[in-house]
């Protein structure tokens, strides 16, 4: 019989943790600093154990060999940190719903693209780990919509929330993560039920389900606010697609922090390309941008704004193909 002594690994010497730190930087952009090792030792254990390796060493060269790709993503998936919450820093949430929001909507008789019929309201929630930030997101604009797009003959969707006779939805978002595990348990749509106490409780009982039998104890999100998020697997690292299009609001908020400044500073002149014209930018408390891009304006802590050409306000109206619809993204 094998004792457990024999079954664990050994423990993960300064030379490997140099390995992985250079491999997990050049995957994911994520800088593991010294104080890391234990973590890494921790996250990366039980993978050696259920592969019956005796080293780091030995991991390295699994991950790194040729025709393993599989392993090699559940090791990112390992290293990831998806916490996160609904509603998470209240506060950019109440500045998008009750000025961003209110603003855009009273110009929409005056050239807003997003008006009923032109193109849908697109957000992307650009590190979404498990899900809570863009089922916040879609709550949060649901909500905010005028009371005249709420309304609609029974028994039919309102045009804001599936296809309008036009055949563009009124709101499209995109969720991206770099951890498949994430993903998944997001496109799932249930939580556990003590994660209802984040919600409002209006929200609450307008957007979820509570389980029952089998399910008791967990939540999922309705139908109708599951089918206006679109979730895919994207690298920060990346270059966005030009399918992805621009988009009217970016959340990538509690994830910069895990970069260094170089790395940071690329992630966000992406992010800053992907807004449409005077699109916003919602980054973490933590991670202000304190005046070091000038394409972007600060509103509120860590919120900025996408300033027009020569500083002057104008519409947000376009006619690039990639605002065309949130089609586009599911390609």
């Amino acid at each position: 019989m094998i004792s457990l002594a024999e079954m664990s690994p050994r423990a993960l010497s300064d030379e490997e943790f140099a390995l992985f730190q250079r491999l997990v930087k050049r995957l994911s952009g994520i800088a593991l600093g010294p104080q890391k090792k234990p973590l890494l030792l921790c996250r990366l254990g039980p993978r050696l154990r259920a592969l019956g390796l005796r080293s780091f060493g030995e991991y390295y060269r699994r991950v790194t060999a040729a025709g393993d790709e599989d392993e090699l993503a559940r090791m990112l998936d390992c290293i990831c940190t998806n916490e996160t919450h609904f509603f998470r820093e209240r506060e950019q949430f109440e500045l998008l719903e009750r000025e961003i929001l209110p603003a855009w909507h009273e110009s929409a008789g005056h050239g807003a693209p997003f008006a009923r019929g032109r193109r849908p309201l697109r957000a992307w929630s650009a590190a979404c780990s498990t899900g809570e930030e863009p089922y916040s997101i879609a709550m949060t604009l649901l909500d905010s919509l005028p009371s005249r797009d709420r309304s609609g003959a029974a028994g039919q969707a309102p045009p804001w929330a599936g296809a309008a006779s036009t055949g563009v939805p009124g709101i499209c978002i995109l969720a991206t993560d770099l951890s498949f595990r994430a993903l998944d348990q997001a496109q799932r749509a249930v939580w556990p039920i003590e994660r209802a106490s984040e919600i409002p409780e209006e929200r609450l009982r307008s957007y979820m389900l509570r389980g029952t039998g089998a399910s008791a104890g967990l939540m999922k999100a309705r139908p109708e606010l599951r089918k206006l998020i679109t979730f895919r697997r994207f690298n920060l690292l990346d270059a966005a697609p030009k399918r992805f299009g621009l988009f009217d609001l970016i959340f990538c908020r509690n994830v910069l922090i895990y970069f260094d400044a170089a790395t940071k500073a690329s992630i966000v002149a992406r992010l800053i390309a992907s807004l449409a014209p005077s699109g916003y930018l919602f980054l973490g408390h933590a991670e202000g941008l304190h005046g070091t891009d000038h394409r972007v304006r600060c509103v509120a802590p860590s919120v900025y704004r996408l300033q027009p050409p020569g500083g002057l306000e104008g519409s947000r109206n376009t006619s690039s193909p990639e605002h065309a619809s949130c089609l586009r993204i599911s390609e």
